[in-house]
Order: structure tokens, then C-alpha cells, then sequence
């Protein structure tokens, strides 16, 4: 919906069940930061 762009690792995607996200594709998520590493991520994938 025209927000920022979030990392989604492959892992997190093949957890969803899927094999690839397209561009563009709509999905829900949720953002989780990795504090060891300071980074976020997207989790918990599911396709609109």
C-alpha cells in the first residue's frame, strides 16, 4: 500500500508455504528485529 520496502529472507518465505514472492505481490507480515544483529525482517507471511 506505498510503504517503506522490508527485507523478507528466503527462509521466511519458504516458511509461508511458498516458493517466491513476486513484485508487487500483496502480503500481510510481521516485523521482527533481530537485536544481536540490529536488523529487521518481515515474518509470518501470508498472501492477500
Amino acid at each position: 500500500e506505498g510503504g517503506a520496502d522490508v527485507f523478507v529472507h528466503i527462509s521466511a518465505v519458504e516458511r509461508s508455504g511458498l516458493r517466491t514472492l513476486a513484485e508487487d505481490q500483496a502480503v500481510s507480515y510481521e516485523l521482527f528485529k533481530d537485536e544481536r544483529r540490529g536488523k529487521t525482517s518481515a515474518v509470518d507471511l501470508k498472501v492477500l
